[in-house]
């Protein structure tokens, strides 16, 4: 079965960490491109961070420094370290693969 199934999610204080793992089918670990989005409520889907060739790390502005993406092929799972969140980090996060598929996303509250 094709899938994307992110996990790893929840509530966390402002100054907290959290670890995002998203497990692929095998047909869905791409190589070229997996990424992290998020969408917060009443806003837009947005891309937080992504792996180019399993090498190459990118993030959005918002997130730098904070946040590490990884990938563990043997294991077929993309990974997100996300460090000092913040309320503004809060939404659920998906994760993407290279064809443009989505996992169902895991809900990440940042809250005092």
């Amino acid at each position: 079965q094709e899938q994307l199934v992110e996990s790893g999610g929840g509530l966390v204080q402002p100054g907290g960490s959290l670890r995002l793992s998203c497990a692929a089918s095998e047909s869905m670990f791409s190589i070229s491109f997996m990424g992290w989005y998020r969408q917060a409520p009443g806003k837009q889907r947005e891309w937080v961070a992504s792996i180019i060739h399993g090498i190459t790390t990118s993030y959005a502005a918002s997130v730098k420094g904070r946040f590490t993406i990884s990938r563990d092929n043997a294991k077929r799972t993309l990974y997100l370290q996300m460090n000092s969140l913040k309320p503004e980090d809060t939404g659920v996060y998906y994760c993407r693969n290279s064809g443009g598929s989505y996992g169902q996303g895991t809900q990440v509250t940042v809250s005092s």
